[in-house]
């Protein structure tokens, strides 16, 4: 496993990173092979931060559950 891959990057980090992306891709003067390879690293990128919203999702309705009365539980996170 690479270095990059090892630590986690934030949610604003993966949207700052896809952003680069999406302004190469739009520009359109980039090698259809390199082209390509940006859009594979977007999709990757654009996975990544909507499993980390969804991770986000699931810390709010554990905090905001509408029962009172159960037990607060620390979030685990089951892909680690």
């Amino acid at each position: 496993m690479a270095k990059a891959q090892a630590k986690a990057t934030s949610f604003e980090d993966t949207l700052k990173e896809l952003e680069n992306i999406v302004s190469k891709l739009e520009v359109g003067n980039l090698p259809l092979d390199e082209a390509l390879t940006e859009f594979e690293k977007g999709v990757k990128l654009a996975k990544q931060g909507q499993v980390q919203l969804q991770k986000a999702e699931q810390r709010i309705q554990i905090l905001l559950n509408e029962s009172s009365e159960a037990p607060l539980t620390d979030f685990t996170d089951s892909e680690n």
